[in-house]
């Protein structure tokens, strides 16, 4: 059964929802779709934890790298107050960093995944030193690139949520969590997004599904598994792999054993992996992108800034995605079926999760659910739930 509202113009999204949700389990999911500033899509389905309690029209969900198009939107709100300037070096605004070959590394770099320090594979002993936000941030002070900054470019799957977090602490000078609230909750009445979930919004989180990423019954990480067949794939595709680029990002030691529904988890500030968001907030956030920055008078970015943090800026196969993700300004592109959407743009999470905008159709589409880990890559489900929102935008 699926609770909410949606307009007949966008009933196919209901129907695909529905079969994203299984029918039995503790599997659940909402998604939201603004069109034309309006909110033409509010469902949710199924149960949000082990008890069988049912998903709410306020659950959140963690979204993994969702979370990363959140981060960046923040930074940008600051680049247009004109607090910050993208090619500026990083060090100009948080001076611990320019050391060990980092000096010149600007935020553009940093938010084209371009800065070489995806390899957190190399940096840490234990995952869960992911959970002390000082530790991370003095430990990518002390690192150096991988790789020439600016001459190739690696996804920082894990990294990116410090580094840009930290540049954003610094540059507003207050918590992040604090800038998240100003900047984009408060003025867009967000309720529901949250990198690091406060204690008061514990009661409404989802449970994931597969806490761990675990292990299969031959012992072997689910995920790395999963990167195997896929890089196996991709190979006989004839596009290269680079299989140790792909661990070194993804897999530091012992992250098959953290548990991301533990409380100390979903509490720690992991920016670029543990957002918790509803669909209801993803969804109004990426619709006053789509709608030229601003939304029900709010003005959240100029016309300007946002033309600049959505024009692409490389077309290049990535060190650790060797696909074309057409990079952004932290954004990427937005793949769908059946349709066309060369100018959308947003983030996708592993989970199956994702929020992104089509300035084109003055569309917006976000989808948080708590089943499902996906690939390194991403998962079919938010470009299916995407293609027949599009689909429908353009025949309305």
């Amino acid at each position: 059964m699926l609770d909410g509202h949606v307009h007949p113009d966008f009933w196919q999204v209901a129907r695909m929802l529905r079969r994203l949700v299984p029918r039995s389990g503790r599997a659940g999911a909402a998604v939201c779709v603004y069109h034309r500033g309006e909110c033409v899509v509010d469902l949710w389905a199924g149960e949000r934890d082990s008890a069988g309690r049912p998903w709410q029209q306020d659950t959140v969900s963690l979204s993994y790298s969702t979370g990363k198009g959140v981060l960046v939107t923040l930074l940008h709100v600051l680049v247009d107050h004109g607090l910050a300037h993208y090619d500026a070096p990083v060090c100009r605004y948080w001076p611990e960093f320019g050391h060990h070959g980092k000096e010149a590394i600007t935020l553009r770099q940093l938010l084209c995944h371009e800065a070489g320090l995806y390899h957190i594979g190399d940096m840490l002993d234990d995952a869960r030193r992911m959970l002390d936000w000082s530790y991370m941030v003095e430990t990518l002070e002390r690192s150096s690139p991988i790789h020439p900054p600016g001459q190739d470019h690696g996804y920082h799957a894990l990294t990116f949520g410090w580094l840009v977090g930290e540049l954003i602490q610094r540059i507003g000078q207050a918590p992040l969590q604090e800038l998240l609230a100003r900047e984009l909750a408060d003025p867009l009445g967000l309720d529901g997004l949250y990198i690091g979930l406060p204690e008061s919004q514990m009661s409404r989180r989802a449970e994931l599904v597969e806490g761990r990423l675990g292990v299969d019954a031959r012992g072997r990480s689910r995920t790395r598994r999963r990167a195997e067949l896929i890089g196996r794939g991709l190979r006989m595709g004839g596009v290269t792999v680079d299989s140790q680029a792909l661990r070194s990002a993804l897999l530091p030691a012992g992250i098959e054993s953290l548990d991301w529904n533990e409380h100390a988890v979903a509490s720690a500030m992991i920016p670029a992996v543990n957002g918790t968001f509803t669909a209801r907030a993803l969804a109004r956030l990426y619709a006053a992108l789509a709608a030229g920055g601003s939304l029900d008078g709010v003005r959240l970015l100029s016309r300007e800034t946002l033309s600049t943090a959505t024009e692409i800026q490389s077309r290049r196969l990535g060190r650790v995605i060797p696909l074309p993700m057409h990079w952004r300004l932290g954004y990427h592109r937005i793949p769908a079926l059946r349709v066309r959407l060369p100018h959308a743009f947003g983030h996708f999470g592993i989970g199956g999760s994702g929020a992104w905008a089509d300035p084109d159709r003055n569309l917006a589409v976000a989808l948080v659910l708590n089943t499902g880990m996906g690939t390194p890559f991403g998962d079919t489900r938010i470009i299916r739930i995407g293609s027949v929102a599009a689909a429908a935008a353009s025949n309305r």
